[in-house]
């Protein structure tokens, strides 16, 4: 039973290849390169390079692995940049998912485990996200991922393909020290970014309603976000049932200045961080309720958030030397 990581070569993508490694399930990966890291894949798991829009190129890539199922983390996903680059993000993330469902058809293979996301709800107006929430996404790629959710399910009923979407939270943190979040636009790099070109790194509003004024967002370790696509390529795998959607989230949330404190206190340079206006759109809260994960996949928070910030940092050190050394 082998399972096709699409993006296995990025930071997600390749903890979820890991993890299923550890699990003794066999993997191959795709991926086009155009964000990933080719040293991201271990040199025993096969890799094909190729874009998931190359609807043949994967085809022949599921038959040549008999491959039985496919655990979609290809895409584009930055919601800021999408309202910029609205149809190249509905390329990759619409048209891209439609060719791999189109390829895993034409092979024959009826399971999938997709990378859906918090941006699906929009900002929403409860303490506490459960997979009942109304979405209302508010960027491009909050939409494609939506529209990505709505293909699984229309392809389930129309051919009886076997899928579920994780709805992802904030994902930080590093499982292993060669894979780091390279992403330029999400926050624990911005903050190390800021911190290693000695800039002080900067918090945008301090005047939300929450314990210390500053924005509270869910944040899980990317090795727990691995292990619960590796609990549901399972059930599916063992036939058994799922739900359609999942939160992937702490039920509980960290503020912005706790992440910046904590980052000080790991890296050991103390800074106070620089306090801007509010960003139009940000919401004061968004925490998940994962009970439904927890229940079926295994879903809990295993790491700290010193672990999340340490596991990160050290990631993000060993990079930068051996980009260094091969320099």
């Amino acid at each position: 039973m082998t399972w096709m990581v699409t993006g296995g070569a990025g930071y997600i993508g390749a903890h979820v290849v890991r993890a299923l490694q550890d699990a003794g399930m066999p993997a191959v990966v795709l991926d086009s390169l155009a964000t990933g890291h080719r040293s991201f894949v271990p040199e025993a798991v096969p890799f094909i390079e190729a874009d998931i829009n190359d609807t043949e190129a994967v085809r022949a890539a599921l038959v040549e692995h008999r491959v039985t199922g496919v655990i979609h983390v290809a895409g584009f996903k930055y919601a800021g940049v999408s309202v910029q680059q609205p149809l190249h993000t509905y390329r990759v993330n619409v048209t891209g998912t439609a060719s791999l469902l189109e390829a895993m058809q034409s092979a024959g293979v009826e399971r999938m485990v997709f990378s859906s996301s918090a941006a699906t709800y929009g900002t929403p107006d409860v303490d506490l996200v459960t997979e009942g929430t109304a979405t209302a996404p508010e960027s491009p790629y909050g939409e494609s991922k939506l529209i990505g959710e709505w293909l699984l399910a229309n392809q389930g009923r129309a051919a009886g393909l076997r899928h579920t979407s994780l709805r992802y939270f904030n994902v930080v943190g590093s499982g292993d020290v060669g894979l780091p979040d390279t992403s330029p636009h999400n926050l624990f790099p911005l903050v190390f970014d800021a911190l290693v070109a000695g800039r002080t790194p900067r918090i945008y509003g301090d005047d939300y309603p929450t314990d210390d004024g500053t924005c509270v967002r869910d944040y899980i370790h990317v090795a727990d976000l691995a292990l619960a696509h590796v609990a549901a390529a399972r059930r599916l795998q063992a036939g058994e049932p799922v739900e359609p959607v999942y939160n992937l989230g702490s039920g509980q949330g960290t503020s912005v200045r706790q992440i910046m404190d904590t980052a000080a206190a790991v890296t050991g340079i103390d800074f106070t961080p620089e306090v801007h206006d509010r960003r139009p759109g940000d919401p004061a809260r968004i925490v998940a309720d994962g009970a439904l994960a927890a229940r079926d996949l295994d879903w809990r928070m295993r790491h700290s958030l010193e672990e999340m910030v340490a596991s990160a940092w050290a990631a993000r050190q060993a990079w930068e030397a051996a980009s260094s050394a091969s320099r």
